[in-house]
């Protein structure tokens, strides 16, 4: 399942960059353009965390997140403010009022992705036995096994990191450089045939017994994982 973010933000430019780069993350976005909306949506579905500009128009950033943390439904949820207020008596004002995370604008999509998966996971520490589910594979965080067609996959420690990958992004083309930057690490000195490689072993593993391939290749591009590929 995928996790599912509240982006709080009026001016309509980020909203629409900040939900391009959560959508190409795998998150599910969901978003209000002031204070009262939010409130009114959290009532509605509580998502996995929420992303809240501090200055808002009819109830502020700073208010909602208060009244997240004053209800009870409410009190873990995670909360990352967004504001051009970059003082420390802000950041400080931000994070007394309950926020979990403090981003200041201008800022990365990528580190912020990464800060909204850190406040996740601390929120949902047993999202670590969480079973990933593709197609008729099953990869099992917390085991550290696979299997496809509930028959066990045997996998080496890089294919079965490479695997988690393309299964949290799953139907979306990396390109050799992503994958070697997201598996093994951006400081690795491997090359992009290593890749291959390692593609090869998990489909040989994954589609032993004739079963459909769903490691899609796309020329020029690079791999995804994909059912229509089968």
């Amino acid at each position: 399942m995928r996790p599912s973010v509240l982006v709080v933000e009026d001016e309509t430019a980020l909203l629409t960059l900040l939900r391009y780069n959560l959508e190409k993350e795998g998150f599910a976005v969901s978003s209000a353009h002031d204070g009262e909306e939010a409130l009114l949506q959290l009532k509605e579905a509580k998502p996995d965390a929420v992303l809240l500009d501090w200055m808002l128009p009819r109830v502020s950033g700073i208010e909602v997140c208060r009244q997240i943390r004053r209800t009870p439904a409410w009190k873990d949820l995670p909360v990352i403010i967004l504001t051009a207020r970059g003082e420390e008596g802000d950041r400080v004002r931000g994070l007394d009022s309950g926020a979990d995370d403090y981003v200041v604008k201008p800022f990365s999509p990528n580190e912020l992705i990464a800060r909204l998966r850190a406040v996740i996971r601390r929120a949902r520490p047993s999202s670590a036995d969480e079973v990933l589910h593709f197609s008729d594979i099953a990869l099992d965080l917390s085991a550290h096994r696979v299997t496809r067609g509930g028959k066990p996959v045997h996998l080496g420690p890089t294919e079965f990191r490479l695997l988690r990958f393309l299964m949290e992004r799953s139907g979306r083309v990396f390109s050799r450089e992503q994958l070697l930057d997201a598996v093994w690490g951006r400081d690795a000195e491997v090359e992009l045939r290593t890749v291959d490689v390692h593609i090869r072993r998990l489909r040989k593993a994954l589609n032993g017994g004739g079963r459909p391939d769903l490691v899609r290749t796309v020329r020029a591009a690079g791999y995804a994982l994909d059912a229509g590929s089968a």
